[in-house]
């Protein structure tokens, strides 16, 4: 009896303790849940805050993106202004406007005026004469050279651009190899050069840039090749042309106008890739 009593005993303690261990069971899946809920909105949140720092640095990066277009607006007008001023400038060192004082032919003629502004164009309105060195005799005889020069040179300050390129073709046929034969091809260029003839006036100036290296006029004669060239959209041919009017010719007119020719080349490119 003592035995059965004490096995009843032990079977109605363990009935009891079912429901407090199915509780305490059930309590810790609810607390496990929770947990689980509580760090689920805290990668929440996390994400939040990372989406809105995301925002802010793509805000930032748009004003940035804003900035430098208006930068790049700001340079391509300046860029234009600068363009125009020089083609101004080129105009007026040519004979666009009359120089108040005698101007030395050589590096200020190097430079030109824009093809567009080509019909307002004059040469320099006085050229000084190069170096003639001789007897009497010699030198007699370029006087002859001189006047015909010189009548091709005012043919061509008045801005009769056609028969200008005929006397100085006729220049050149009779005194190819004279003293003033590498102006002459430089002003023979010019006469092609302003009235748009680009292809003539590119063989010209060629002609005396690798007949007359070193003449005066050789720097111009390269900066008005790549003009030339840009007149006939030969963008390439043109910025390597003008490249090497800043190697072989440092520190001339020319070269500083080659420069800001290249600088517009580039500034065009930046415009037309946007």
């Amino acid at each position: 009896m003592r035995g059965l009593l004490v096995g009843a005993t032990l079977v109605a303690a363990l009935v009891a303790a079912t429901p407090v261990l199915a509780q305490r069971a059930s309590l810790a899946d609810r607390v496990a849940i929770l947990e689980q809920r509580a760090g689920d909105n805290q990668a929440n949140i996390a994400l939040l805050n990372e989406v809105n720092q995301l925002k802010s640095e793509v805000q930032a990066l748009r004003a940035q993106v804003e900035e430098l277009q208006q930068l790049t607006r700001q340079l391509q007008e300046s860029g234009k202004r600068q363009y125009l001023d020089l083609d101004d400038r080129l105009n007026r060192l040519e004979g666009g406007a009359a120089p108040a004082a005698p101007v030395r032919e050589g590096g200020a003629a190097a430079t030109t005026a824009s093809p567009g502004a080509a019909s307002a164009t004059r040469p320099a309105q006085i050229e000084a004469a190069p170096a003639v060195y001789g007897d009497a005799g010699k030198l007699r005889e370029g006087a002859g050279e001189r006047a015909a020069y010189d009548a091709a040179f005012a043919t061509l300050k008045d801005g009769r651009y056609a028969d200008a390129s005929s006397q100085f073709l006729a220049f050149l046929q009779q005194f190819p190899n004279g003293v003033y034969a590498p102006n002459a091809l430089y002003w023979l260029g010019e006469s092609y050069y302003v009235t748009q003839n680009y292809a003539p006036a590119l063989e010209q100036f060629r002609a005396l840039v690798e007949r007359y290296p070193t003449h005066d006029k050789a720097p111009g004669g390269l900066l008005k090749q790549g003009l030339a060239q840009q007149g006939l959209k030969q963008l390439d041919a043109a910025e390597r042309t003008f490249a090497a009017v800043v190697a072989r010719y440092p520190g001339t007119d020319g070269a500083r106008v080659a420069q800001d020719r290249l600088r517009a080349i580039e500034l065009g490119r930046l415009g037309s890739s946007r």
